[in-house]
């Protein structure tokens, strides 16, 4: 059974940081594409960054030069580093891991960056 486990939201004021961790079980780690996604109130679930099984990188254009994607394969764990924090960053974030047409997701944690 894939379990992914999100942890390390919180509330941070305008300008902090926070590192987002989650946790894989049930699946290869290493194989998968992880990426973070993000959903604001009132919007559509976005990428925030991806990073593929090789360590490539992509990130959306709103976070690029203030987030950070990266993987330590030997703890099956997937972080995200932010820092310069928005208040339009406030949102739930989820992580995903993705093979071979099979997607799985965390139960997302919260982020919210006060003004």
């Amino acid at each position: 059974q894939v379990q992914l486990v999100e942890s390390g939201g919180g509330l941070v004021q305008a300008g902090g940081s926070l590192r987002l961790s989650c946790a894989g079980s049930g699946i290869i780690f290493s194989i998968y594409a992880m990426g973070w996604y993000r959903q604001g109130p009132g919007k559509q679930r976005e990428l925030v960054a991806r990073i593929t099984s090789g360590g490539i990188t992509n990130y959306a254009d709103s976070v690029k030069g203030r987030f950070t994607i990266s993987r330590d394969n030997a703890k099956n764990t997937v972080f995200l580093q932010m820092n310069s924090l928005k208040p339009e960053d406030t949102a739930v974030y989820y992580c995903n891991a993705f093979s071979r047409g099979s997607s799985n997701w965390g139960q997302g944690t919260q982020v919210t960056v006060s003004s």
